[in-house]
């Protein structure tokens, strides 16, 4: 269970009634995610969801993040918005930690999803990069390959803790990534993180897109490549469902087609998008505690993503057997 803190009835209680958002009547843990801690809040109103942020997010951050959930939201995106409080403010502090009420959102996460659902998510995340344009707020990328690198520097010999074959790869593939990561594509704000546990299907359309705290201004090509990543492979990354990737592509541009050099740099982006995530992984899988109520995400799962993608080349961005739905 991801919630690192534990807030009694009587806390929740008190920091609810910051907010016009009626009584609590119950808040439950949520299970997931590694970096913060969430509760599923009931009133006699409505649901929302709590946040408090307890790692790899900057206090300095928060406003361009829950800002840019109010922005997307107006713009018609599938985005919670941020609630405010009774003084107009979009997160409060508690025991020295940032906390954040969010609007929920009805609708499931899928583990295996259909090509259908796949195209709607690509969709999705074309209104969001045309929609995100004109957000005002900026924030780099401080995931990008030379952090990647710093991250595997830190992990050192330690990788071997994880798998063997760990540091062969990341040897391999970061001189390449780091020497040709593109230049001068488009940029928008991005999501970063749209795994499908951050997405929320009501059957086959999109609920709501949701977790936009690795959000920052970058190449929208790379946030495709990110997509694809998550939501084209099993679990594990040992197989491409090929119908996924080329339905996930498709959605896309029928909002937003992608440029000729997009498309091109597509296979090192997503080779790139692959090794971001074994970089995180590797990283947190050493740093969290033994006793931590964290599920550790095995980083192999996306070793073999880099694989698959350096050996692919441009076969699973070609859509000529592109459907047009």
């Amino acid at each position: 269970m991801a919630v690192y803190t534990h807030l009694g009835a009587e806390d929740l209680a008190a920091l609810i009634a910051h907010y016009d958002v009626g009584t609590l009547v119950s808040a439950k843990g949520i299970a997931e995610g590694v970096s913060n801690s969430n509760w599923l809040i009931e009133t006699d109103r409505a649901r929302y969801i709590l946040t408090m942020y307890e790692r790899r997010i900057e206090l300095d951050d928060l406003p361009f993040f829950l800002g840019l959930l109010d922005h997307l939201s107006a713009a018609g995106c599938p985005v919670p918005r941020t609630i405010h409080d009774r003084e107009g403010r979009g997160w409060r502090m508690l025991d020295g930690k940032a906390i954040a009420l969010i609007e929920f959102l009805p609708g499931v996460s899928v583990d295996r999803p259909t090509a259908q659902q796949a195209h709607a998510v690509g969709m999705a995340l074309g209104q969001l990069h045309i929609a995100s344009a004109s957000y005002r707020g900026s924030r780099a990328n401080n995931l990008r390959p030379r952090d990647w690198q710093a991250l595997f520097d830190r992990c050192g010999a330690d990788l071997a803790r994880i798998d063997p074959e760990l540091a062969g790869l990341t040897a391999r593939h970061m001189p390449d990534l780091l020497d040709r990561w593109p230049q001068g594509l488009p940029e928008t704000v991005i999501h970063a993180d749209l795994f499908p546990d951050n997405v929320l299907m009501l059957g086959d359309r999109v609920g709501g897109l949701i977790d936009f705290y690795f959000a920052c201004r970058d190449f929208a090509a790379y946030d495709v490549a990110v997509t694809h990543a998550a939501w084209a492979f099993d679990p594990t990354g040992a197989h491409y469902r090929e119908e996924i990737g080329q339905a996930l592509i498709a959605g896309y541009e029928r909002v937003r087609p992608l440029s000729e050099e997009e498309r091109a740099a597509l296979p090192l982006l997503a080779r790139g998008a692959a090794m971001r995530f074994v970089a995180t992984r590797a990283f947190d899988w050493l740093d969290t505690p033994d006793d931590a109520l964290v599920t550790r995400k095995d980083p192999m799962d996306f070793a073999r993503r880099v694989q698959f993608y350096a050996e692919a080349g441009m076969a699973p961005f070609d859509l000529q057997g592109r459907s047009g739905n």
